[in-house]
């Protein structure tokens, strides 16, 4: 792989996020994934939106990796993210946009709800150092 500056700082970026900011990247990734796939079907490029919609599934599958199960709620979310990945399959192998603009959808909304989440935590950091 190139080593670019960009890529360097995307390594970076990983490395030095805190666990909630990895989750809102991956929220990003399966977004952006999803919204190229969607192009690829739209442009009757099947090679880029198959890429995309399975690089979208992969980071779906992140998700599901980094739930922590010790809270009632990963339980829900793993049925969401399943959910999401078999809406993808379909998206793939039928070509249809509407699927992945679904998952979307659930994507930005979790994604939100994340953001939501974090921001308490961050109001009460700065003001601990304010």
């Amino acid at each position: 792989m190139i080593s670019t500056p960009h890529n360097k700082y995307q390594q970076s970026s990983v490395q030095t996020a805190s666990p909630s900011q990895l989750i809102l990247m991956l929220y990003d990734g399966a977004i952006r994934f999803t919204k190229q796939g969607i192009h690829g079907i739209n442009n009757k490029d099947y090679q880029k939106a198959n890429d995309n919609l399975f690089r979208a599934q992969q980071v779906i599958n992140e998700l599901i990796a980094s739930l922590n199960h010790e809270y009632p709620i990963s339980a829900n979310l793993l049925e969401i993210y399943d959910y999401m990945n078999r809406k993808l399959m379909e998206a793939n192998v039928r070509k249809s946009r509407e699927a992945a603009m679904e998952v979307i959808t659930f994507l930005s909304d979790l994604k939100e709800a994340w953001v939501q989440i974090i921001k308490p935590n961050n109001s009460q950091k700065e003001s601990m150092n304010g």
